[in-house]
């Protein structure tokens, strides 16, 4: 009977031991968005927060601690960088400055998945570990185009008088095409429109109906121009301090969030027949104009990036990121 007893204590406190050590192994990361919640840039992490919250009980947990209102967007690269946070959803454009080769994400060619079979995503790794000590998980946005918006048409792509809201993104594209740009936050691009203060913008396929930006909007120029690049980086020095089993659980989920961009296809186009019913109007250009606004836009995205990159940096990453011509 003893005997009995003490197995049945031993097991007990085996299993209160058991549970304690799984309960100490599960790693809780802070993360924070460039952008607000519940809107086209964040929804993709959200969704991957979700996930790895869902199935990463008792080994990773996201403490999702929000948008801009938790932190300024353009410190959100220094942050995670040096582990004020543990993971940031944030463009390349936020972290420039920082790391100026992270320009050439949104010159990307191929799509994520691509990316990572042909060596351009450990590339782009190795280099976010150097130049910003982080480890780059996952892309949260992929396949979709920038376009110009207006309030005023115009027939060819010459932007000449025209005052344009832009970001770093694609400042040098729309003045080469000849409009003068100023840059202000996206909070302010609503009542710059509506005054007459810019006469458009620039902003990815997805997102102005989010904003309202329709009721200030008038035309969208068709075809787009890059590739949205959203990112969900992680401290490398958190990074490492996770299990091999932690790093391959978000690492799955990393490939899991990038397979829901295959769908972009469809929702671009629902979007853009959402954007025709709020009332705006499609500009296009004939072939030779088409061409050659594809070909500016290409040619000062990577003269843009040659500027403030290393020359064997551009060279590889354009031999990575492009197409053969």
């Amino acid at each position: 009977m003893q005997i009995k007893k003490t197995a049945a204590v031993l097991a007990a406190f085996m299993a209160i031991a058991t549970t304690g050590a799984a309960h100490a192994a599960e790693v809780t990361l802070r993360a924070v968005s460039a952008f607000a919640k519940n809107t086209t840039f964040s929804r993709s992490f959200e969704a991957f927060v979700k996930k790895v919250n869902e199935e990463g009980k008792g080994l990773v947990q996201i403490n999702y601690l929000g948008g801009p209102e938790t932190m300024p967007p353009f410190e959100l690269g220094n942050a995670v960088s040096k582990g004020v946070v543990d993971i940031a959803n944030v463009p390349g454009a936020f972290y420039l400055a920082r790391f100026p080769a992270a320009d050439a994400l949104r010159l990307a060619e191929i799509p994520i998945q691509e990316q990572r079979k042909n060596g351009a995503w450990e590339y782009i790794n190795q280099l976010h570990n150097k130049k910003m000590n982080t480890w780059y998980l996952a892309r949260t946005s992929d396949r979709l185009p920038y376009h110009l918006y207006l309030t005023r048409k115009i027939d060819k792509p010459d932007l000449t008088g025209l005052v344009l809201r832009v970001s770093p993104t694609y400042m040098t594209f729309f003045r080469q095409l000849g409009a003068n740009v100023v840059q202000t936050a996206p909070g302010e691009v609503y009542t710059a429109l509506e005054r007459g203060v810019v006469q458009g913008y620039g902003w990815p396929l997805r997102g102005v109906l989010d904003l309202g930006w329709e009721e200030v909007t008038k035309y969208r120029v068709d075809p787009g121009f890059y590739q949205v690049d959203v990112n969900a980086l992680v401290n490398l020095d958190r990074w490492k301090k996770l299990s091999d089993e932690q790093r391959d659980f978000l690492s799955r989920m990393a490939i899991w969030v990038e397979a829901q961009h295959e769908n972009n296809e469809k929702l671009n186009a629902e979007e853009k027949e959402a954007q025709a019913k709020a009332g705006i109007q499609t500009i296009t250009f004939d072939e030779k104009q088409t061409a050659y606004w594809n070909e500016t836009a290409r040619r000062t995205g990577w003269d843009q990036l040659a500027a403030n990159t290393p020359a064997d940096e551009v060279e590889m990453l354009k031999k990575l990121l492009t197409k053969p011509r």
